[in-house]
């Protein structure tokens, strides 16, 4: 698509020239907060993406890994100067804008149809920051390049990209329409709409990609779009107003205790405030649905304890660009952490998954993505979905789910085929959460059992802020939360372990994992999460 896009651009520069108005005919500005820290790093010259800090000074693949790149083309960074408010501030956005248009815009990556316009939302969501006041020699540039990018963009749609990308491209097209008045554009786009909204989500507002992040990112989407509609009164059309209401109540699903999102899927700890912001914007009312039937996600809660599990497939996949090197398919966001849970009481996050690092170096990225670093079950050491840089290969294809609740108690019976065609087994998980949150039991199999020779290991991933110490007479885990609140973990048919992990869901930390490994013939593993009742028997 990006050879596509370049084609259409440079047939259109061939073409009669553009009216370029001296001004966007219509100011929008972006509705989202910020990082100043992020902003002072970068006029230091420092860009952080996702916890990956490189040099913004090359716009080249020499850069940095493809998501970084993907960020620094797409000028989101925009946001953060802005929160600073400073003349330095606003000065370094003209100098590195300036820099990209002389040695940034003819990278292949800056011409994908997603970069392009997400790069047009930030430029005229930021255009009072950065070119309002700025003089003609920078404003000039700015918007022809603007309106070239616009112009390929509206004619290169639909999007080819299955994940968020592809609404992505809608929303810049809509806003360069709306910027530099071209019915055309919005026509087009508005004829498109409606399917990618019926593409980009399922029927229970769960977004296709399958990452908490992702689904808060879409939503952001969806708002802008809708504001962008009403803004020169086109009246939003009814799948849009369906899929932001849906998409509201399914990004509820992922909130933890704390108010953050769960770690599944390149996710990391958003601000809660963040996602406050996005939900009242979006209108999102009502409380956390319990599961996300087509999504593939699972939510327990009893007492103060609640349990988000993914019990879905991966999506499809795609091969990459070859021109851009960016994903296609849906699964660009994938981790190999089906049936992985997380829990926390209250406030306070107990069992996690690792977190993730999507734009760091592949080895530390897709360390993070393993099977081993989400708390599930690895089997020989072998991943349940091959990593690939654009996705996935390999997969769980089938992915059963049952769920029963009575009397306040509430049953997952999952399962899923990742390791059949490697090994010729399935991987069962059964979860048990009492009525009153104060026990979750668990039980894991492979079916069929391959025998003790084969190695296996099922781990439960714990919060830093976890105080864990290992109780080798009894055969468990003694784990206290920071509030004080004693939790017990126990396990029968496997050795209990406590080994050294880490969790990146914001700045690395380390923290310790529960490993439970091979005791002998037992050919299921049964383990307990239970609260400590002080002066009382567990």
């Amino acid at each position: 698509m990006a050879d596509v896009f370049r084609n259409v651009r440079g047939l259109f520069t061939r073409l009669k020239p553009m009216r370029v108005p001296d001004a966007p005919a219509r100011s929008f500005r972006d509705l989202w907060p910020g990082d100043a820290a992020r902003g002072a790093r970068l006029l230091r010259g420092e860009f952080e993406v996702l916890g990956s800090v490189r040099l913004l000074n090359d716009w080249t693949p020499a850069a940095g890994p493809v998501l970084w790149r993907q960020a620094a083309h797409s000028f989101a960074w925009l946001r953060d100067l802005r929160m600073l408010g400073t003349d330095a501030a606003r000065v370094m956005a003209r100098d590195l804008t300036e820099d990209w248009l002389a040695r940034g815009a003819a990278e292949p990556m800056a011409q994908a149809p997603e970069i392009a316009a997400a790069r047009i939302s930030a430029w005229l969501g930021h255009w009072d920051f950065l070119a309002a006041t700025a003089e003609e020699a920078f404003r000039k540039p700015l918007l022809q390049r603007l309106a070239l990018d616009g112009r390929a963009l509206s004619a290169s749609l639909p999007a080819e990209a299955a994940h968020r990308g592809g609404l992505v491209a809608l929303k810049g097209c809509i806003a360069a329409a709306v910027a530099l008045e071209e019915e055309a554009w919005m026509t087009r786009a508005l004829r498109f709409l409606g399917p990618e909204l019926e593409r980009q989500f399922h029927p229970d507002g769960g977004h296709v990609e399958r990452s908490p992040a992702v689904q808060l990112l879409a939503l952001q989407d969806l708002i802008e779009i809708r504001n962008l509609l009403n803004g020169v009164g086109i009246a939003s059309p009814p799948q849009l107003s369906l899929a932001l209401e849906r998409a509201g109540q399914a990004l509820r699903l992922f909130r933890h205790g704390d108010m953050s999102l769960a770690l599944f899927n390149s996710t990391r700890e958003e601000a809660p405030a963040l996602v406050d912001v996005v939900l009242a914007q979006g209108l999102a009312k009502g409380r956390a649905p319990m599961l996300l039937e087509e999504t593939g996600f699972q939510r327990l809660a009893a007492g103060r304890t609640l349990i988000i599990a993914d019990c879905g497939a991966p999506p499809p996949g795609r091969p990459a660009d070859p021109a851009s090197g960016l994903p296609r398919g849906a699964d660009r966001s994938s981790h190999a952490g089906t049936l992985s849970f997380e829990m926390s009481v209250g406030r306070d996050r107990l069992i996690v998954n690792c977190g993730a690092a999507p734009a760091a170096d592949a080895a530390w990225r897709d360390a993070l993505r393993g099977t081993a670093a989400h708390s599930t079950l690895t089997l020989a050491d072998t991943n349940s979905a091959e990593l690939r840089d654009e996705g996935l290969g390999r997969r769980p294809e089938r992915v059963e789910i049952e769920r029963q609740e009575a009397n306040g108690a509430q049953w997952l019976d999952i399962s899923h085929d990742g390791y059949r065609r490697t090994h010729g087994v399935v991987h069962r998980r059964r979860l048990y959460l009492s009525e009153s949150g104060d026990d979750l039991r668990g039980e894991d199999a492979l079916e069929p059992f391959p025998g003790p020779a084969t190695a296996w290991a099922i781990r439960f991933h714990l919060h830093p802020a976890v105080t864990a110490v290992l109780q080798e007479e009894e055969g468990g885990v003694l784990m206290r939360l920071p509030g004080g609140q004693g939790w017990r973990f126990r396990a029968r048919g496997a050795r209990v372990e406590l080994e050294e992990s880490v969790y990146l869901a914001a700045e690395p930390r380390r923290s310790s994992q529960i490993v439970l490994t091979s005791d002998g013939e037992a050919e299921t593993v049964q383990w307990a999460v239970s609260r400590v009742i002080p002066g009382g028997e567990n």
